[in-house]
């Protein structure tokens, strides 16, 4: 036995010297050290020699493998040290070199044209409300001079929850909303979500609208057009080309769809504006007799006019973008622009 333990030394000291992987190193622990191991085999075969050699052999037995269990150590220390050194980089960085700056975060440009949009308004003495997504039927369709079966029901293609809720298809129930609870005089603003069955490269399912009204004594249609003469002026930093056309709208008589010129093209024709030379921003009118019935104003006292813009058609135009789908795509190139 005790030839045995030399040789197994001698055969473990010359492994362990050749061994320059962890997973080799694993191998080794397994073969030598492990409870199945040529050591712990011979360990267990002390009972079998006489009692006069067994405690000198077990005592040269356990310090042999301690010896080796310490090589093993020391020989992966050495390993775990190559490799972590070698995964160093080859030199220190150059500390003058500048700082890497953290991307700042911008607001979307949807955003950034609500906020201009309702600055504008709202300097024009115009007050901002803000009302729920999920609608009722009577808000977004009835209050506004719409019943059931009305056809004007066909121009919203409307996602329904159920007979009597749904997703508001304009802002404009917020007239209603307002009106019932204040008294003339009234200048509001509601911009929010609205939601249609639509998809083009000028609309989407979901859009921003907003929508503006004003309530009070002796209102006229051209009043209505000087506020919304000063807000293109405003918007758009410059005297563009604007015409008033007329138009149908359910809850405002006379109504008049407003068309801007096609920054785009410049008014020559393109695919954004079909060919026209122009676009349209928003659709205005002077508030329908019926819809003050509806909320108890008397429409011989008071009149007003509203109108409803979309945020998206008014951010290509500021921004010279022809195809509105790129809001949502949350390309980093595109939304780093603005």
């Amino acid at each position: 036995m005790e030839h045995e333990l030399q040789s197994l030394d001698r055969e473990a000291r010359q492994q362990l010297a050749g061994i320059t992987e962890i997973s080799q190193l694993e191998d080794f622990r397994i073969r030598f050290l492990g409870r199945k191991g040529q050591f712990s085999t011979i360990l267990r075969q002390l009972g079998t020699v006489s009692d006069t050699d067994r405690p000198r052999l077990g005592q040269m037995a356990n310090s042999i493998k301690k010896e080796i269990e310490e090589l093993f150590e020391s020989r992966q220390e050495a390993i775990r040290q190559a490799a972590a050194t070698a995964a160093e980089p080859a030199s220190l960085p150059d500390l003058s070199l500048p700082g890497r700056v953290q991307a700042a975060g911008r607001l979307h440009p949807v955003t950034q044209i609500m906020q201009e949009i309702c600055t504008i308004f709202e300097n024009l003495g115009f007050s901002v409300a803000e009302g729920p997504d999920v609608e009722l039927d009577y808000y977004n369709f009835e209050a506004l001079n719409i019943p059931p079966h009305h056809p004007a029901r066909d121009m919203h293609d409307t996602f329904y929850v159920s007979d009597s809720i749904l997703l508001r298809t304009h802002t404009s129930p917020m007239q209603a909303r307002i009106m019932e609870n204040s008294q003339p005089p009234l200048r509001v603003i509601a911009p929010g979500k609205v939601y249609r069955c639509d998809s083009d490269i000028t609309h989407t399912p979901m859009f921003h609208q907003v929508e503006g009204f004003l309530v009070d004594r002796n209102v006229s249609f051209a009043d209505l057009k000087g506020v919304l003469t000063v807000f293109t002026q405003k918007m758009f930093e410059r005297d563009l080309p604007l015409r008033f056309r007329p138009s149908f709208f359910p809850f405002t008589e006379p109504s008049a769809e407003v068309d801007i010129a096609c920054v785009i093209c410049g008014g020559t024709g393109c695919r954004v504006c079909k060919k026209s030379g122009w676009l349209e921003i928003l659709g205005s009118g002077m508030i329908d007799p019926e819809v003050f019935r509806m909320v108890g104003y008397d429409p011989e006292v008071f009149s007003g006019f509203a109108f409803g813009l979309g945020v998206e058609r008014i951010a290509m135009l500021k921004y010279g973008i022809d195809d509105i789908r790129l809001y949502y795509e949350n390309d980093q190139r595109f939304l780093s622009q603005f």
